[in-house]
């Protein structure tokens, strides 16, 4: 992780933001309707956003390990899912989804050289 002022801020938010995937992608209290293949765009965009905001947080020569967890994150929900059979199911579109948006997010942070958080934390003093 690079060096941050505030690095406990940076983890907790980025606690806070793995715990959201992985109740959402678990939870089963809710079936609303969704027109058909949404659910793939979600995918897309929730690993997009992930893979943004983690390769913002590591330095460049880290970039393929946070694409590895995050797909390894998104493999092992798909596997839950399979395995807690309580109404959501694994799909491997909802996998490939989830890489795509990981590979984009990847493409976008390596072009603006991703490390947000410290030229951020930089700009504000």
């Amino acid at each position: 992780m690079l060096e941050l002022r505030h690095r406990g801020l940076w983890l907790a938010a980025s606690a806070a933001l793995v715990a959201i995937v992985v109740w959402g992608s678990l939870q089963t209290g809710t079936e609303l309707p969704v027109p058909s293949g949404y659910d793939k765009v979600e995918h897309f965009g929730t690993y997009l956003v992930l893979a943004l905001w983690f390769m913002g947080l590591f330095r460049r020569a880290h970039f393929w390990a946070v694409a590895g967890v995050l797909a390894l994150l998104g493999l092992s929900m798909e596997l839950f899912q399979y395995l807690m059979h309580a109404g959501r199911e694994a799909d491997a579109y909802d996998m490939a989804a989830n890489s795509g948006g990981i590979a984009l997010g990847s493409v976008v942070a390596l072009s603006l050289s991703g490390e947000w958080a410290a030229k951020l934390e930089a700009c504000m003093g």
